[in-house]
């Protein structure tokens, strides 16, 4: 077969240089989409990689898991989920991320690719509180990923679904990146770039977010908006801005779809936004998901 690979001893130049052959060919299997059987194949018995100290290591599901998360191997994801529920979402090597902390949140927010996000927050609704927000909040490194959470990086690049799967499944909107922004700081200032690109889906991230930010949430950019208030209401309208700002309290709508929400637990999440007394062009996201 195409991707068949000789077992690599000792750690000289050739070791090094057949490792990086190999590594590759698992790369490309997994871009090309091959059966999952074919990939656990490869990872399990074929395929290696060359780490730091001269090491070489065969991918971990963690490691697997990345790579189907970049490719869109959804079929790949969901085994690798199911069979491997904790080493999956395990801290990758160094090879792999910088920090060691498990980047997969993040990384399907990146990508944006919804249904194994889905399937991440599914698979870590078993967790402890603690090992579950450990996931949820999990901050970025602070020299490459600025310690943005998956939900900074949702309302960076403005990323609807992806948004209110993470709110819905315990995400905190409160904490901050490594510049002391939260993620609506990070989200105002994509509705600040101009040209005015995208608007809908940023007011939409907005509303989502609204939706979960308590009443009292301090932010960064609060004074800015009062000091450019005819601007920022053009931005965001009016209702919003005096809303957001506390110039008047929250409409009967968003108090009672905070309410609403909240009654909705994280395992039933966003299967339940179905059935919310409300007519369907009021919910949030029609979120259509496999469970």
């Amino acid at each position: 077969m195409p991707w068949s690979v000789r077992w690599v001893g000792g750690c000289g130049a050739q070791s090094q240089k057949q490792c990086k052959k190999s590594s590759f060919a698992f790369y490309q299997a997994v871009r090309d989409l091959l059966p999952v059987w074919f990939l656990e194949d490869m990872r399990t018995m074929e395929v290696f990689h060359w780490e730091d100290g001269g090491k070489v290591s065969v991918y971990s599901p963690s490691e697997a898991l990345l790579y189907a998360l970049v490719h869109d191997h959804q079929p790949y994801a969901r085994h690798l989920l199911s069979k491997f529920p904790q080493s999956a979402l395990a801290v990758p090597s160094q090879s792999f991320s910088c920090c060691q902390s498990a980047p997969h949140l993040a990384m399907a927010v990146r990508y944006n690719r919804i249904r194994v996000l889905f399937r991440i927050l599914k698979a870590i609704q078993p967790l402890p509180p603690s090992d579950r927000a450990a996931h949820l909040d999990r901050q970025g490194c602070s020299r490459v990923e600025g310690g943005k959470t998956a939900l900074h990086t949702a309302c960076e690049l403005v990323r609807p679904e992806c948004l209110l799967l993470l709110l819905g499944h315990g995400a905190s909107p409160c904490l901050q990146d490594s510049a002391g922004n939260t993620p609506l700081d990070t989200l105002l200032q994509q509705i600040s770039h101009m040209p005015a690109a995208n608007m809908r889906a940023k007011l939409l991230c907005f509303d989502c977010l609204f939706f979960f930010v308590p009443q009292d949430l301090k932010f960064a950019m609060k004074q800015q908006l009062l000091d450019n208030r005819q601007q920022w209401q053009d931005l965001l309208g009016e209702n919003r801005f005096q809303c957001l700002v506390g110039l008047t309290p929250p409409s009967l709508f968003v108090g009672a779809m905070r309410v609403l929400i909240r009654t909705i637990s994280p395992e039933h999440f966003p299967e339940a936004l179905d059935n919310l007394p409300l007519p369907h062009f009021l919910k949030p996201l029609d979120l259509k998901l496999e469970s």
